[in-house]
C-alpha cells in the first residue's frame, strides 16, 4: 500500500460499470470506520457480524473490525434465520454490518434489539441504523490505538454444518495469515495477482485465498456481480489464481457441454483441433494466464479432473478445513490425480489407528468458541483430528476415502465408505450430483441428479446407461457394498432447498430424509429380484 497507493485493489461491478478503490482510498475509508468502532466499542474483542454478498465494503468492514481490535463474525447470505439467530446470540454480537443479502428479510426478525446496525452503501434499512458513509465522513483521518498481537482472536468462522448446529471456529491473526504464507510459497504466487471473488466471503477459504492473499501480494480483487454472470466475469477478470469447489467445476462443465450440445460433439471438436478448442474454452473462462487452479472443500471425481485436462485446464486438488488451512495440495511436478496431494512444506500428516487423517502445522485454529469439550476432541497434542478417513501411498500422496461420520453399515453388518463408490459412479456423463445410501439396507442405493442435457434425453436411454454404470461399479467392490438400485431425481440439490450447505457441500442426512424410505424399499426389492433397479423419483 505504501509502495503503490494508487494501484487498484478492489473492483465492484454492476453491469458494464465498475466502481474501483485504490489502496489509498480503501485505507482511508477502512481507518475511519475502525476509529469509530474503537471509539464506540473499544478494542477488546467485541464481536461484530457481517451479512452481505461479496463486495468491496465486505472486505473493508472486515478489515476495519480487525484494525480496531475486535472480532468479525461472518454470516452467510443464504443462512436460515434460525442459524443466524443462533450465531448472533451465541457469539454475543454487538454490531451488525448489513449489505445486499437475500436472507435479510428473514434474519432481521431475529436480530437482538441491542445490536447496532450499520448499513453498507446502497443498502436501505427500515430499522434504526447508522450509515457507513456517515461514519466515514465523521471520522475521516481517524486512527486506532490498537496494537495487534499474533495470537489475538481475529474472527469467529462458523462451519456451515452438514449435521447439527454450526461450530464457531476461532481464528487468530496467525491462523489467518500463516497458512496463506505457506500456500503462497508452495504455489510461487506472483506479485500483483488478479482475483475474482465469487464464493461466499463468510467461508474461510474465500476469505483467506482472496482477501488475505490480495493483502500479501498487492493483488486486485474483482467482485462477481452474480452467479449468473460468473463466466462473463471470469472472462473479463482473467484471474491468475482461481479457487473453485467441485460443484463449481461441475457447473462450468455443464455450461461448456451445453454450448457444444453434447459430450460427443465436444469430443469430435477436440479430435479435429484439441489445441484450438481448448484455447477457445480457456479464453471464454478467462483461464489463459493462471498460476494455479485450485479445487478443494469437498471431494472431486478424478474423472472431472481428467475431463478438464483435455481442455488444457489443469486442476490442483488440495485440502484444508476451517480449523486448519493450507495443509495438503497437489502442485506442479508433484501431482497425482485422485489424491489431495502431499503435505505442503511445514505441515505433517499421519493416519490414526482408526484410519483418520491427522494434521499438524503452525497457524492452526486454537479451537471452538465457548466449546472446550469439542475443542478437546478435535485438537489433541498439537494434531487436528480432521474427521476424514484417508490413506497415504508409498510416495506420500494422501487419498481421502470418506468422512468418518459418513461410513455406514448395511444389513450385513459391514461398513461401506460411500465416497470411493460415488467417485467411480460419477464417471457417467449423465450424472451431475449423487449420494450413496445404505444404512441398514440389504443393498446400497445410488441417488442421483442427472445433468440438464440428460433430462432432455429419453428416460430409458438414461436408465440403461446408469444401470450399466452400476454394474461396472459393482464389479470392482465387495459384495456387501454393491449397488442394488439407482434412484433418479430431476430436482437439483441446492442451497435453497436445504440439500447443500452454503459452501456447496452435500447434506447427506437431508438426502437420506428425502429419499431414504423409498431407497430402502428399492434395496429390498433389488435383493429379492437379484437385479439392479432403476426408478425416477418424480
Amino acid at each position: 500500500m505504501r509502495e503503490q497507493p494508487d494501484r487498484t485493489w478492489l473492483r465492484d461491478r454492476q453491469g458494464d460499470d465498475f466502481t474501483e478503490w485504490n489502496w489509498r482510498e480503501a485505507n482511508h475509508d477502512m481507518q475511519a470506520v475502525a476509529a469509530w468502532l474503537e471509539s464506540q466499542f473499544g478494542s477488546d474483542g467485541t464481536r461484530i457480524a457481517i451479512i452481505s454478498r461479496n463486495c468491496a465494503h465486505w472486505m473493508l468492514a472486515d478489515l476495519a473490525i480487525t484494525a480496531s481490535g475486535n472480532v468479525s463474525v461472518p454470516i452467510f447470505t443464504t443462512q436460515s434465520a434460525e442459524s443466524a439467530h443462533y450465531i448472533l446470540e451465541f457469539s454475543e454480537v454487538s454490531v451488525l454490518f448489513i449489505g445486499s443479502s437475500e436472507n435479510w428479510d428473514q434474519v432481521r426478525e431475529v436480530v437482538p434489539d441491542h445490536v447496532q446496525l450499520v448499513a453498507l452503501p446502497g443498502t436501505e434499512l427500515s430499522q434504526q441504523h447508522v450509515q457507513w458513509d456517515d461514519i466515514v465522513a465523521a471520522h475521516a483521518g481517524g486512527r486506532t490505538h490498537y496494537t495487534c498481537r499474533h495470537d489475538d482472536l481475529m474472527s469467529l468462522v462458523f462451519t456451515s454444518g452438514t449435521t447439527g448446529a454450526p461450530k464457531g471456529v476461532m481464528q487468530t491473526h496467525d491462523s489467518m495469515l500463516i497458512p496463506m504464507e505457506r500456500a503462497a510459497r508452495a504455489f510461487q504466487m506472483r506479485k500483483h495477482p488478479r482475483f475474482l471473488s465469487y464464493l461466499p466471503l463468510a467461508h474461510v477459504a474465500e476469505r483467506q485465498l482472496v482477501w488475505i492473499q490480495s493483502l500479501i501480494h498487492c493483488g486486485t480483487v474483482t467482485f462477481n456481480e452474480s452467479l449468473t454472470t460468473l463466466v462473463r466475469d471470469m472472462g473479463e477478470t482473467r484471474p491468475t489464481y482461481f479457487f473453485g469447489a467441485p460443484r463449481v467445476w461441475e457447473q462450468l462443465q455443464q455450461g461448456i457441454l451445453a454450448r457444444f450440445g453434447s459430450q460427443s460433439v465436444l469430443d469430435q471438436a477436440l479430435a479435429q483441433d484439441a489445441a484450438g478448442v481448448g484455447l477457445k474454452i480457456r479464453t471464454l473462462l478467462g483461464l489463459t494466464d493462471t498460476d494455479c487452479l485450485l479445487t478443494a472443500a469437498a471431494p472431486i471425481p478424478a474423472a472431472l479432473i481428467r475431463w478438464y485436462e483435455k481442455l488444457g485446464i489443469i486442476l490442483m486438488e488440495g485440502y484444508g478445513q476451517t480449523e486448519a488451512m493450507g495443509l495438503i495440495c497437489n502442485m506442479e511436478g508433484q501431482r497425482r490425480i485422485g489424491s489431495i496431494g502431499r503435505p505442503i512444506e511445514g505441515t505433517e500428516i499421519k493416519i490414526s489407528d482408526s484410519g483418520e487423517l491427522l494434521c499438524k502445522a503452525d497457524g492452526l485454529s486454537p479451537g471452538y468458541y465457548r466449546q472446550p469439550e469439542k475443542t478437546a476432541e478435535t485438537f489433541v497434542d498439537g494434531w487436528v483430528h480432521t474427521g476424514d478417513k484417508a490413506r497415504i501411498d508409498e510416495d506420500g500422496f494422501c487419498f481421502l476415502t470418506g468422512r468418518v461420520k459418513d461410513y455406514f453399515k448395511t444389513i450385513h453388518g459391514k461398513y461401506v465408505a460411500p465416497a470411493p463408490i460415488e467417485n467411480v459412479f460419477a464417471r457417467n456423463q449423465w450424472v451431475e450430483q449423487l449420494c450413496l445410501l445404505g444404512r441398514g439396507y440389504s443393498k446400497t442405493v445410488m441417488v442421483c441428479v442427472p445433468t440438464e442435457i440428460a433430462l432432455q434425453e429419453n428416460r430409458e436411454k438414461i436408465g440403461a446407461s446408469l444401470r450399466a454404470q452400476a454394474e461396472a461399479v459393482n464389479d470392482s467392490i465387495e459384495s456387501h457394498a454393491r449397488i442394488g438400485a439407482v434412484l433418479i431425481s430431476s430436482q437439483p440439490w441446492t442451497i435453497e432447498n436445504g440439500t447443500l450447505t452454503p459452501t456447496l457441500k452435500l447434506k447427506r442426512d437431508m438426502i437420506e430424509s428425502l429419499f431414504g424410505e423409498r431407497a430402502g424399499a428399492l434395496a429390498h426389492e433389488a435383493a429379492i429380484d437379484k437385479a439392479i433397479l432403476i426408478e425416477w423419483a418424480d
